[in-house]
């Protein structure tokens, strides 16, 4: 199994409205092959700032299933125009 990381800055005062965005980009990617698990949380400290978890089963999975397919375009659309800057997504494979 593999764990996608992103640190999400969220444009300020759009908060509200990328949670609702988020709320309907959630079905694409669910629906993708290898996909196990999403949990999408919000910084206490930073409320602008969020932390995305995926579970895959391969790394394939996320960087050619699901990035090179037509719901990934469906994804980008609903939500990169929210993030300031642009996310890094980093990949984490367990350990113990």
């Amino acid at each position: 199994m593999i764990t996608e990381h992103a640190l999400l800055s969220v444009i300020p005062g759009q908060e509200h409205d990328f949670e609702l965005a988020f709320s309907k980009a959630r079905p694409i990617i669910s629906s993708m092959a290898g996909f196990r698990n999403l949990s999408l949380s919000r910084s206490i400290e930073s409320p602008n700032t969020y932390l995305l978890l995926v579970e895959w089963e391969r790394l394939e999975d996320h960087t050619v299933g699901f990035r090179q397919s037509e719901q990934y375009a469906k994804w980008r659309a609903l939500l990169h125009h929210f993030y300031d800057p642009f996310p890094v997504v980093e990949h984490y494979q367990n350990v113990l």
